[in-house]
């Protein structure tokens, strides 16, 4: 199991801890990975995905799942998320014509 957000694309990044005396040891920072079960109004269902903290909330102040996928790029979602992406865009594209 990858340490990478499965929306926001958030991996492990390598940097230095810096000592009083200015030694730089090597370290890596690994995101804070949360299983959570978000639920998708379009598709009538919930995905069980691994996110970062940071996402959940851009996850909320974008207005749920379906809004966030719909906005966000392909190259940053993973696998699992593009395909859910597909189906919401499918779900919409066949729900506005109905509306209108």
């Amino acid at each position: 199991m990858s340490r990478r957000c499965e929306l926001s694309g958030i991996a492990v990044q390598v940097g230095h801890l810096v000592s009083h005396s200015n030694i730089k040891t090597k370290t890596r920072f690994l995101p804070n990975l949360c299983n959570v079960t978000l639920i998708s109004d379009l598709l009538g269902r919930s995905v069980r995905l691994r996110i970062a903290a940071a996402t959940i909330r851009s996850v909320e102040h974008r207005g749920g799942l379906d809004a966030y996928l719909l906005k966000a790029r392909d190259a940053e979602l993973s696998q699992r998320a593009r395909e859910l992406k597909r189906e919401i865009v499918k779900k919409s594209a066949a729900a506005a014509p109905a509306a209108a």
